[in-house]
């Protein structure tokens, strides 16, 4: 079977970080997704969908450094269905996103919420940080940088 999902939106809470008795990190938080569509009056309707999300590991650690509530992330994940009983012994569910990858999106200096005030790293793939260090190969002249300018009115281009 397979069981994949892609949110774009926005997060609906600070993140929190929890380490497992193994030490691994547990980082949980919620997004918001918006659908915009016209009814059928003519109007326009909106319609949001809450989803908490869990990360794990190294990612749950870069989510907790670096994302706050209102920031603006691509997650892709599990869909997960969570059961359990409440106080009154009824029986409860809810669907949940367990992340395998995320990107940040956005600007880095927005006011609208967004990252914490300190730098997100420009490399999301947080399963390789190494970076690939080397030095781009300076561009050389060619004879067809040598084209000659051409003196033509703006009113004789077609378009």
């Amino acid at each position: 079977m397979y069981n994949r999902i892609i949110l774009v939106g926005n997060l609906t809470r600070d993140p929190e970080l929890r380490y497992m008795p193994s030490g691994g990190a547990v980082c949980t938080t919620g997004i918001a997704t918006n659908r915009k569509f016209k009814k059928q009056d003519g109007s326009a309707g909106e319609e949001v969908c809450f989803v908490d999300i869990t990360f794990f590991g190294r990612t749950a650690e870069v989510a907790n450094q670096y994302l706050k509530r209102g920031a603006k992330v691509l997650v892709e994940g599990r869909l997960k269905l969570d059961q359990w009983t409440d106080q009154n012994g009824g029986k409860r569910s809810k669907h949940s996103v367990t992340v395998d990858s995320m990107q940040m999106l956005g600007s880095k200096d927005s006011n609208q919420g967004g990252y914490n005030q300190t730098q997100a790293p420009t490399n999301t793939n947080y399963n390789n940080q190494q970076q690939d260090n080397y030095k781009k190969p300076t561009a050389q002249p060619t004879q067809s940088d040598n084209i000659p300018d051409i003196d033509i009115d703006e009113d004789e281009i077609p378009f």
